[in-house]
């Protein structure tokens, strides 16, 4: 997967998934209609996730038990 490129610099790609995580949830505040904000919000919880299991891929963090 390419790592996501901001500024002429590269980011880890837990933090490009924040990202995507971050802009879900305003694309979420300035929607049109609670369904869309809704898979916004939902976008935003999967990429948040996302994030979690490549920090865990990387070895930066433990895995999360339920």
């Amino acid at each position: 997967m390419v790592m996501a490129e901001e500024k002429g610099h590269h980011l880890k790609q837990s933090d490009a998934f924040r990202e995507n995580a971050e802009n879900c949830r305003q694309l979420a505040e300035r929607a049109s209609s609670e369904p869309v904000a809704k898979r916004f919000l939902r976008m935003a919880d999967a990429w948040r996730a996302l994030a979690e299991e490549q920090d865990w891929l990387d070895g930066e963090s433990d895995p999360k038990r339920n």
